[in-house]
């Protein structure tokens, strides 16, 4: 079996809002509204993030983005009006922060650098 993308998708309870959102904490507009109720963001070749409206599962997602420097990251974020938690320790030098969308669906950024 091979698969060719990753689609993370997070069930909001209005579209709009979250696309508000979710163009502030990935700094531009989705790439495609493909139909009603749903936005795209391509972020990296085969991985997309998707918003979906969904209120009756809205609030439950776990979404882990990997950045290069959770710092600047969050420095970034903090312009854009978007606070993170603390930031917490992982095993091997694994750092991490999460911050959440109006629904409350969970976003956690990681810096990994083993993993580069």
């Amino acid at each position: 079996m091979t698969f060719s993308q990753v689609l993370a998708v997070a069930p909001v309870r209005d579209i709009e809002t979250a696309v508000t959102w979710y163009e502030r904490l990935l700094g531009r507009g989705p790439d495609t509204r493909p139909m009603p109720g749903l936005a795209d963001w391509h972020i990296a070749p085969s991985g997309w993030v998707q918003v979906f409206e969904s209120p009756e599962h809205a609030g439950s997602t776990l979404l882990n983005l990997v950045v290069t420097d959770l710092d600047a990251t969050l420095a970034e974020l903090a312009g854009r009006g978007i606070r993170a938690g603390d930031v917490q320790p992982g095993a091997q030098r694994v750092r991490f922060a999460p911050v959440h969308d109006p629904d409350g669906n969970r976003v956690t950024l990681v810096e990994n650098p083993v993993a580069s």
